[in-house]
């Protein structure tokens, strides 16, 4: 009987998954193929992914480890839930760590009487802290929220906003492209520097960037800070995006030098703080919606409440 029962269990259980993982919206190659799999876990294996156990860090992790720590546990752990884990959907169930990573931004820790010249070293899992695998039913959740996002920018207004569901997330001061051409050694061409306009989507991160001069092409790896003080360059991703289907290279990424968000002061990508960075990030899998647009009013309730300036001569 209690074979029976347990067998029972394992059916039950493995149904319930392929209904809810066949609601969600965020649907995608991965989830037909783990929908098409599931028939094939164990009772041991559905039972841990109904009820994953919480991973325990026995050790800190630094921003110099975290992807491959992270990466490491996704690859493992997808093996054993019935949908597919992706970073983003493990951190953002975790979300204590987008606070931890945002507040190793050097101009926070600067507040607090802390200089940080290699941001690498910093910690980002601490030891003891608790890591938990979601369930079905909130990797569902998870998914379904990622597809119902949008990322907005407004480019005179230098603002970065994200959507989900119509509903306003975070709003951030971003940097803009500069109103003019200039040669870049990196295109060997002159190169109109305004940021782009259009409808688009997020085609690929960049977590362990390499940093060269558009302007020369030389890498480099140091940063001269709005303090003046020079530190290594931090270790935060870039977000490629595309725009009315290409590819042209705008990115968005943190600067070293804050001072000049607000400002049309870029090579055409749109810059953030460090802690700002990482919460756009973890709101942006490959996929995400993104809008840059460039209004020069907003409105509420059908009346004009901003005006902004004309910051790339549209008007003219």
């Amino acid at each position: 009987m209690r074979h029976f029962n347990l067998q029972s269990l394992t059916l039950i259980s493995s149904f319930f998954l392929i209904v809810l993982l066949g609601s969600c919206t965020g649907k995608n190659r991965q989830i037909s193929e783990k929908k098409s799999a599931i028939v094939l876990l164990s009772s041991e294996q559905a039972s841990k992914s109904l009820l994953p156990q919480p991973i325990k860090l026995n050790r800190n992790v630094t921003i110099g480890e975290y992807f491959g720590y992270i990466d490491s546990l996704v690859q493992h752990y997808d093996s054993l839930v019935p949908y597919p884990l992706s970073e983003h959907i493990l951190v953002k169930h975790n979300s204590w760590i987008i606070d931890t990573l945002a507040n190793t931004d050097y101009y926070r820790m600067k507040a607090r009487d802390s200089f940080i010249y290699d941001q690498k070293k910093q910690i980002a899992l601490p030891k003891g802290n608790l890591l938990q695998i979601p369930d079905s039913l909130r990797a569902c959740q998870l998914y379904e929220d990622f597809s119902n996002t949008e990322i907005d920018i407004n480019i005179p207004e230098y603002k970065l906003r994200i959507f989900q569901d119509s509903l306003l997330l975070y709003e951030f001061l971003v940097r803009v492209g500069q109103n003019r051409t200039r040669y870049l050694k990196m295109g060997d061409r002159e190169t109109d520097l305004r940021t782009k306009q259009g409808k688009g989507i997020i085609v690929n991160h960049v977590k362990d960037p390499d940093f060269y001069n558009p302007v020369d092409g030389k890498q480099f790896y140091l940063t001269k800070r709005d303090d003046n003080r020079t530190t290594l360059m931090p270790q935060i991703p870039w977000i490629e995006t595309e725009i009315n289907g290409v590819r042209n290279g705008q990115m968005i990424h943190p600067t070293t030098n804050p001072k000049s968000l607000g400002k049309a002061y870029s090579n055409g990508c749109i810059g953030t703080r460090e802690a700002d960075a990482w919460v756009i990030y973890y709101h942006a899998p490959i996929g995400t919606k993104i809008k840059i647009r460039y209004d020069l009013e907003t409105y509420e309730e059908g009346m004009v409440i901003s005006v902004f300036k004309d910051i790339y001569d549209y008007q003219n």
